[in-house]
Parts: structure tokens; C-alpha cells; sequence
């Protein structure tokens, strides 16, 4: 029987990025399926301990941009370590995740997600203003004044709500995080050893 993966992502956080292609390929080779979840971390950390990135020591931060830079180099994957949109709002980036999940499927709702972060990430581009948005998501091979509409509908908002609250009663503390059964895989650092659980099956 093929595994599911619960995957929980910040549409700003650079290590879902430097994680996104290969969970993709996970996924693929090993036949599970991938359902991205866009929760909104900034209730998250302080319901579980954690700090965003302007209230962390300048220790820490020095280190995460070591990391940031360590793992770029690794992985052969553009970043930019300073952004000129980060962090981008995630509100309507978010709500455009979830509609395409709840009603196009979980392929092209990861396929979204991650064209979001990479606009962030690698072009310098802004997802939060909806005109670079719709241009994100024209090169999904969607139409963008469709899911533009479609996004506006409040119940996607209530549901990021929703799922957040599910997450933090998983025990999800941060991005990306992927969850399989009742195991939980915080950071892409830790792609190995969810690859080595698939492989289990």
C-alpha cells in the first residue's frame, strides 16, 4: 500500500525551498502520495516555543545564514541569502495553495507552492502583490484570474485556520515539516531518512 505524506510548508521559509524538489521526487519514485498544507507559522511558533526570524539572537541568525549558504552549495540550488520580499505575505499565496489543493488536486497545489517559494527565493519577486501572482501562476499552466476568483472565497482563509490548529495537535513546530502516519520529519535535513520510510513502505 502506497504512503501518504502530510507536508507542511511556509510559502517563505527558504529550507521548504531547498527541500521542494526533492520531496517531489520522493514522492514519485516511491508511489506515495504528497498533500501540501500552507499553515500559517506565525501562530505556530509562539504556540510551540519557537521565535520568528526578527526576534532571534544574532547568533542564530549568523548561523542560519551559514547554513543557508552551506546547503546552497551542497545542493547546487540558487538562493538568494537576502531577498528583496522576504518575508512576502503568504495570505493570498496561501488561500491560491489550498483552493487548487481542495479542488484540482494535491499535484498542482505543490506545483503552486513551489513556484511561490522559488519566486521568492531565486527571481526576487514579490508573491504577496496579486499581478506577480497571477504571472506565477499563468506559468503553472493555469489562469490566473481564475484562481485569483477562486482564492478570494473566505473558506480558504478559515480553512489555513484549520489546518494550523491540526498541525500544532500533530506536534508541528516547523517548515517544512513532513508527517507520515505519526511520524514527524522537521527540515529538509531530514529528506533521508523520509526517503529511508518510504522505502519501508
Amino acid at each position: 500500500m502506497a504512503l501518504h505524506i502530510d507536508y507542511y510548508v511556509s510559502l517563505n521559509s527558504p529550507w521548504t525551498y531547498l527541500g521542494a524538489q526533492r520531496i517531489e521526487d520522493y514522492a514519485a519514485k516511491y508511489g506515495a502520495t504528497l498533500r501540501v498544507f500552507p499553515v500559517d507559522f506565525g501562530t505556530i511558533f509562539p504556540a510551540s516555543g519557537g521565535f520568528p526570524l526578527p526576534k532571534r539572537s544574532p547568533q542564530r541568525r549568523a548561523y542560519r545564514t551559514m547554513e543557508l549558504q552551506r546547503w546552497r552549495d551542497a545542493l547546487g540550488i540558487p538562493i538568494n541569502l537576502e531577498p528583496k520580499h522576504f518575508p512576502s505575505s503568504e495570505a493570498l499565496s496561501s488561500s491560491c495553495v489550498i483552493a487548487l489543493r481542495e479542488t484540482a488536486g494535491d499535484n498542482v497545489a505543490v506545483e503552486v507552492a513551489h513556484r511561490v517559494l522559488k519566486a521568492v527565493w531565486e527571481e526576487d519577486l514579490n508573491p504577496g502583490d496579486p499581478e506577480v501572482l497571477g504571472r506565477l501562476i499563468r506559468t503553472c499552466d493555469l489562469d490566473p484570474k481564475a484562481v485569483l476568483a477562486l482564492a478570494a472565497d473566505p473558506q480558504w482563509e478559515e480553512r489555513r485556520t484549520t489546518d494550523t490548529q491540526a498541525a500544532l495537535d500533530r506536534g508541528v513546530f516547523g517548515a517544512p515539516s513532513y508527517v507520515i502516519g505519526d511520524e514527524i520529519f522537521w527540515g529538509q535535513d531530514r529528506l533521508g531518512f523520509v526517503e529511508k520510510r518510504l522505502a519501508r513502505g
